[in-house]
């Protein structure tokens, strides 16, 4: 009796000790049960003969749910059906008209709209993977995002019209078939191909036309900026695309959702969580054309929508708009995302209610992924064994001067201690595989990194620094290398950089990127040599930057400098710059700031640096 009395006396204490030393365990547990538990259904679709893939769930949905919305757009609605009967036809058109076999890749080049999603299911359905080109590229840009995926038919949106003629030469040249997905084509040589679609059958399409898909096979190619100055093209295998719905999954949208989608579909983050995920769940989508900040709440509200995804630059763009009285009548519970900041996030839950924020960490092509499923303002996940285990990632020490790793004596990296920040490196297995991008080999090598712990073992380089704290959770620091990200997009600056450079004033151009206040990401920025005998042209340079460089990647924020600084081995520095930032307060070099009213690049005053702190000027 003692003996019982006892431990009842010690629960309590066990229970004070658990909260004290392991504040998090059951949620810990609770949370990897149910990931491991994905893991494991998404490897016994693969194992199954033939594998059950995404079409497959798709297929299911359409079985289950016929006539429930599947898409929501503008004033259409498109249900499962409609949309499986859709990319029917779009298959036995393409089937008829084009050259395609199975496994050629076809490259999309259209906005947000139903007819990229039955797009894609379309040439799933004929074993075909797809690229999904960013609708922003152009000219050199637009090459080499095609020819990457060594597509053989172009699908593009006749409002693309502009940037398909300036290839189209080049494109008609290697030999492949370009349609605009439209009733009639005005450019000769361009093929339309919504009206073979809506005269094909709707009939389903044989199995036997997809026989040789497997879970290794390419699904897609999404475009992610890199070091290299233009967009890699990341291998999407069946395999990942199938687990790339439990980020949906696990964050807790269901059958019942309806999911805001105001991301571009070409992004993995739009198609792959946002898409794919509702597929799962047989969720619904909304999609706009083009996102747009005052009529967010209004589509939230007319749709029903219940969970929408998010960029942490959209969580601002809502907190910017005028207060007013129904901010917080809608049925929004639940957001999905990653890259939001601390103070914008408090402020949007005490402006709109008491969303529920998942945020995350994941790279279209790596191998690391956080979750923070505790709801932990600011952070991006979480860290423990479990996930360790399973996963094995490490935040080693790291030169940002140096952009290298730092290694020990005997050659190996260091770990980095809690609250410093340090490089994430994700140990490559066959669980957690990174496969790399097509084309230049050379660019899959780069990401890899030999040798970290002991010698022959690989890891994954993000390219992100983070930083633990000591309890465990995990928070964004920065980037490494030659991109930033600014307004959701990875920009390039050695891509930058070239545009700038073309320009005949200009000697050298070094771009990076620096904070602004309120902000998230960080704006371009170039320090610039002028030729010798040559003065600056602010007209010029805009004229450049307008023409070749999306909204985004235009540097905002103009340094002449003597001499661009350079390392021992002819890099350029960028630590110094990137600390100085935009001040004239700091900044004795001439500055000059990109003015779209004037349309050239104008002197940088305290009066305009000012009007940027106060947040009364468009960036």
């Amino acid at each position: 009796m003692s003996a019982m009395k006892t431990a009842l006396l010690g629960l309590p204490v066990l229970w004070l000790l658990r909260r004290i030393f392991f504040p998090y365990l059951w949620k810990d547990l609770h949370f990897f049960y149910r990931a491991a538990r994905y893991t494991k259904y998404v490897e016994d679709s693969l194992k199954r003969i033939p594998p059950f893939l995404m079409l497959d769930m798709f297929y299911h949905q359409v079985s289950v749910r016929p006539e429930k919305p599947f898409i929501f757009y503008h004033d259409e609605t498109h249900t499962y059906k409609d949309i499986d009967l859709k990319s029917n036809q779009l298959a036995w058109a393409l089937k008829k008209y084009s050259n395609l076999e199975q496994g050629d890749c076809v490259a999309v080049f259209l906005g947000n709209e139903p007819a990229f999603i039955w797009t894609w299911l379309g040439l799933a359905k004929i074993g075909c993977p797809m690229a999904c080109l960013n609708y922003n590229i152009r000219a050199k840009s637009f090459l080499h995002c095609f020819r990457a995926s060594r597509a053989k038919v172009l699908i593009a949106g006749p409002e693309l019209k502009d940037a398909v003629e300036e290839v189209l030469p080049i494109l008609t040249e290697e030999g492949v078939q370009v349609y605009y997905l439209s009733r009639e084509s005005p450019t000769g040589g361009v093929e339309s191909l919504l009206d073979k679609v809506e005269a094909a059958s709707d009939q389903p399409v044989p199995a036997s036309y997809r026989s040789e898909v497997t879970g290794e096979s390419p699904a897609l190619y999404i475009y992610t900026s890199g070091t290299t100055g233009l967009p890699k093209a990341a291998i999407i295998s069946q395999a990942r695309l199938l687990i790339s719905s439990s980020l949906s999954t696990l964050s807790g949208v269901t059958t019942d959702d309806v999911m805001y989608i105001p991301l571009p579909l070409y992004h993995s983050a739009g198609l792959m969580i946002g898409v794919r995920g509702c597929i799962q769940q047989g969720a619904s989508i909304v999609l706009r054309k083009k996102f747009s900040v005052s009529h967010f709440w209004d589509d939230c509200r007319r749709y029903n929508v219940t969970v929408f995804q998010y960029i942490g630059e959209l969580f601002r763009y809502l907190c910017n708009t005028p207060k007013k009285d129904n901010d917080k009548d809608h049925c929004v519970r639940l957001a999905l995302g990653n890259g939001l900041r601390t103070d914008v996030w408090k402020e949007f839950q005490e402006r709109f209610g008491n969303i529920s924020v998942f945020e995350f960490y994941a790279a279209t092509e790596g191998n690391a992924v956080f979750f923070n499923y505790i709801g932990k303002v600011g952070s991006i996940g979480r860290s423990n064994f479990l996930l360790k285990l399973s996963r094995p990632y490490h935040l080693i020490k790291y030169d940002v001067e140096k952009e290298e790793p730092i290694r020990n004596n005997s050659g190996h990296c260091m770990d980095a201690a809690k609250g410093e920040t340090g490089l994430l490196v994700a140990k490559i297995t066959e669980k957690a595989e990174f496969i790399g991008y097509a084309g230049d080999q050379s660019q899959t090598e780069k990401k890899k990194l030999k040798d970290v712990f002991q010698k022959g073992d690989l890891y994954f380089n993000s390219g992100d620094l983070l930083m633990e704290d000591k309890e465990g959770f995990v928070y964004f620091q920065d980037r490494v290398g030659d991109t930033f990200r600014w307004k959701g997009e990875n920009v390039a600056t050695t891509e930058v950089a070239d545009v700038v450079g073309m320009s005949d004033f200009i000697e050298e151009a070094n771009v990076y990127g620096v904070v602004v206040p309120f902000h998230e990401g960080r704006i371009g920025m170039v320090s610039v040599k002028l030729k010798e005998g040559q003065h600056f042209d602010g007209e010029k340079l805009y004229t450049k930057v307008i023409e070749y460089l999306p909204n985004y990647a235009r540097p905002h924020f103009v340094r002449i400098q003597d001499d661009i600084e350079v390392t021992g081995t002819f890099k350029q520095r960028k630590v110094d710059l990137v600390k100085d930032g935009f001040s004239p307060l700091i900044i004795r070099d001439p500055l000059y700031v990109l003015d779209e009213k004037e349309k050239t690049y104008k002197p940088m005053d305290l009066n305009t640096y000012n009007t940027i702190l106060d947040r009364k000027a468009k960036l």
